[in-house]
């Protein structure tokens, strides 16, 4: 099985803890046979600003994730999360305020992928 790239909202990076409209970052961890590895952290524009959204920090959310199989986030909205559908990319706040590397291989194991 070759490497999986996912994303993860995180406030201080040790559980799944970050709403995806409000996260300023993702952290990106590959996920393969050898186990979960933080490999780079994705700056971006929050979303969500109170009674609307922005269009383009969502335009900037979804290429900065564009190359991961999926986006863990503490809570999603269904805007976003068909947004993310459309480019092939899961939507997963079944793991919100785990933590991180034990969330993702518990996820991966369940999807097969390891």
């Amino acid at each position: 099985m070759s490497e999986i790239r996912v994303a993860v909202a995180s406030k201080e990076g040790l559980a799944i803890s970050e709403h995806f409209g409000h996260a300023k970052h993702f952290l990106i961890y590959q996920v393969d046979a050898e186990g979960v590895k933080l490999t780079e952290t994705r700056h971006v524009e929050h979303y969500c600003l109170g009674n609307h959204s922005s269009k383009t920090a969502m335009a900037g959310i979804l290429e900065a994730v564009k190359d991961c199989r999926a986006v863990f986030v503490a809570k999603i909205g269904d805007g976003p999360t068909e947004k993310l559908n459309a480019i092939g990319v899961e939507a997963v706040s079944d793991h919100a305020w785990e933590e991180i590397e034990p969330a993702l291989q518990t996820y991966a194991k369940a999807q097969g992928w390891l």
